[in-house]
């Protein structure tokens, strides 16, 4: 009668060690159903599970007096057969990716994701840190950052409840949550939409012309209100562009030189164009800035909106179509229309109550240090880091970007 053993081996790592256990088993032709290991500062833990013939003694003997040998502990746990069909059903369980974003990982942040993840019906089936080691002495962006990623399988009994307790978890932690559907799009992206203002630009530029037109108050408040969803985009713009009439057209590349970029965003869209991500703006902005944002950067689609101009004055007009929250989610699904990209494939990133509908459009949607309002209403949402821990989103390790 066949047999059924996990092989569980601790103990200090050092190179050539799986080989030398994997060459016990090799001799004696043993199936190998699954393994797994991992290797937390230089100790290690492996998992084996073999199928056995009847007559066992002799490799278990052997792989016992390996392990001695090596210095390191084995232990053997005999499994059922009953027991080792219901674990093979159960990788039929739906997947789930839970990404842990923080500028320090404490043990409260994991003691609050994984109470509910349990109290969900979950499973975790493993845990990852994405980003780099931590030196003691970290005093800079790079390295004062950590992502830890959950592996879970399982149905959850209410996702919009879990969702609902990561902001809470959020607020309280200074931790950002991801939940994902693990599936072949995740692995797969193709596409990053961005809003511009507050987003790619740490800047509202409608706000820093208004200060140079000297109505820098009146255009902020009814940005404001805008963003926070309190009034129609288009008529607020429409307000606020009336309010700079008369602008030099010569004040737009002065306030275009001092724009900050958002953190992160640089190394974010270099990573994705070198995997073949395609980028594009989508913004409410206007297109003077985002095609400079387009030359510096490489950006493939830049659409916002265009400021009349005659005789080097601004009128206080937009030419075209406004874009506002329904043209976004609009030129989106135009955009994975015409790469030919299912919109599961798509990333959008925005701040406000306008970016909404184009983030729940695309596969992955994040609210970038945004209004509570829009948080909510986002199925993901980064507030303590920049925008480059987006790839983290995406399974990136800091060891693989550049």
């Amino acid at each position: 009668m066949e047999k059924i053993i996990l092989i569980h081996v601790t103990g200090g790592d050092r190179p050539g060690l799986t080989a030398e256990l994997s060459e016990v088993l090799a001799g004696y032709d043993v199936d190998v159903l699954d393994i797994g290991q991992v290797v937390i500062h230089n100790f290690l833990t492996l998992g084996i599970l073999i199928r056995l013939p009847s007559n066992s003694q002799p490799v278990l003997k052997d792989l016992l007096f390996k392990a001695h040998e090596l210095g390191v502990t084995m232990k053997l746990h005999p499994l059922n057969e009953e027991e080792y069909s219901s674990w093979v059903g159960d990788a039929n369980k739906a997947r789930y990716i839970i990404t842990l974003l923080a500028r320090s990982v404490s043990s409260r942040q994991i003691s609050a994701i994984t109470e509910v993840i349990a109290e969900s019906g979950m499973n975790i089936d493993t845990i990852h840190r994405l980003s780099g080691r931590v030196p003691l002495d970290c005093n800079d962006y790079e390295c004062s950052r950590g992502c830890v990623e959950f592996t879970v399988r399982g149905t959850p009994r209410d996702i919009a409840d879990i969702r609902s307790r990561f902001l809470e978890i959020s607020a309280d932690l200074m931790v950002d949550i991801a939940f994902q559907e693990d599936n072949i799009f995740r692995r797969n992206r193709r596409l990053v939409a961005f809003d511009m203002d507050s987003t790619l630009i740490q800047a509202e530029v409608i706000d820093e012309l208004a200060k140079e037109a000297g109505v820098g108050d009146e255009v902020a408040a009814i940005t404001e209100a805008a963003m926070r969803g309190e009034l129609d985009f288009k008529q607020s713009l429409k307000k606020r562009l009336s309010l700079l009439e008369g602008l030099d057209e010569s004040v737009l590349q002065t306030v275009a030189d001092r724009l900050p970029m958002t953190e992160g965003a640089e190394k974010l869209i270099t990573n994705l164009k070198n995997v073949g991500y395609k980028i594009a703006i989508l913004s409410g902005g206007f297109t003077y800035f985002g095609h400079i944002l387009q030359e510096k950067f490489g950006v493939d689609y830049v659409y916002a909106n265009e400021l009349e101009i005659i005789d080097g004055k601004l009128t206080g007009k937009a030419v075209g179509d406004i874009v506002d929250a329904n043209k976004k989610a609009e030129l989106l699904q135009s955009i994975a229309d015409i790469e030919k990209i299912s919109l599961q494939q798509v990333i959008a990133v925005g701040d406000g109550a306008n970016d909404l509908p184009m983030l729940n459009l695309a596969g992955l949607g994040i609210a970038f240090h945004a209004k509570p309002k829009v948080k909510k209403g986002a199925r993901q949402s980064i507030s303590t880091l920049g925008l480059d821990t987006i790839l983290y989103l995406i399974g990136v390790r800091d060891r693989e970007v550049v």
